[in-house]
């Protein structure tokens, strides 16, 4: 029997992509799970697979940056369930811009959503967890983009390099009341996040972008694999791709073998830009 039978999962941002595969297979593990997200259709979808599989699912349609969506969320799970053993704050998206187009009120908007929510989440279930003086584990859905950097892409990677220091710190704040933190860092996922974020921008076509290497592209399956993995047994970070994880760990040792792959980025975001222009004036 899995050391996860019977316990209960908060997802946020469990609609679709990593949350829902995620919430499917921690129910799979054998947990009850708290689905989270703002579209009911496609939560209540996600909660019937959920329950084919025998466990229980309980929908909280909410955004996650609203006043309050925080308690709503907890307290759904504490009615139903009488309690929670494991929180993933998973809610969040990108957008491809320069940071000179990048105005004030999308940098807040996107760290509102990726970061503060996140932050929030995490916070108020440390203290209900001591407060009910019970173990659990905390986990927030980063990226490899916490490690480094790509042009158009850096209002997003900074939110995600806030979430996992925020995780490694809240791990060793919350070790002495069993509580557990984690991040999650995956790779390029198939999930709505690109057409999400060619919808922001107007770049793009909704795919996973063709240059990304074939072999660094996974499917959210993989990504839930893995954070059921790290529920089953806890540890400070999830990575889906060891390449990418020690990739990271020898460009931040050595920053200058970097610089060639983002010297050919940038030039592919400056023609990005300039077609986007052209395109503009017709």
């Amino acid at each position: 029997m899995s050391r996860l039978q019977d316990k209960v999962l908060v997802v946020t941002g469990a609609s679709s992509g990593i949350g829902a595969a995620t919430a499917l297979a921690a129910a799979r593990a054998g947990m009850d799970v708290v689905l989270a997200a703002r579209r009911p259709d496609r939560l209540l979808e996600v909660a019937r697979e959920v329950e084919r599989t025998g466990r229980q699912a309980e929908v909280v349609v909410c955004d996650v940056a609203d006043r309050g969506a925080t308690a709503q969320v907890l307290d759904a799970a504490e009615h139903a369930f009488g309690r929670f053993d494991a929180v993933f704050a998973n809610a969040g998206y990108g957008f491809e811009r320069t940071v000179l187009e990048t105005d004030d009120s999308e940098l807040r908007a996107i760290f509102e959503v990726n970061f503060f929510a996140a932050v929030e989440l995490l916070r108020e279930s440390a203290n209900r967890l001591q407060a009910m003086e019970r173990p659990g584990h905390l986990l927030m859905c980063s990226s490899c983009l916490a490690k480094f950097t790509l042009p158009l892409h850096s209002a997003y990677s900074a939110t995600k390099a806030a979430q996992a220091h925020v995780c490694r710190a809240m791990r060793h704040e919350l070790a002495p009341h069993g509580i557990e933190v984690s991040s999650v860092h995956p790779v390029t996922t198939t999930t709505e996040f690109f057409e999400q974020s060619a919808s922001r921008t107007g770049r793009g076509n909704g795919d996973v972008p063709a240059h990304a290497p074939k072999w660094l592209v996974q499917r959210p399956e993989d990504v839930a694999r893995a954070v059921v993995r790290c529920l089953e047994r806890p540890c400070p970070e999830v990575w889906t791709s060891l390449l990418v994880r020690l990739s990271a760990g020898l460009l931040t040792a050595f920053p200058w073998m970097f610089e060639p792959i983002l010297r050919r980025e940038a030039e592919r975001s400056r023609r990005a830009v300039r077609a986007d222009h052209a395109h503009a004036r017709g």
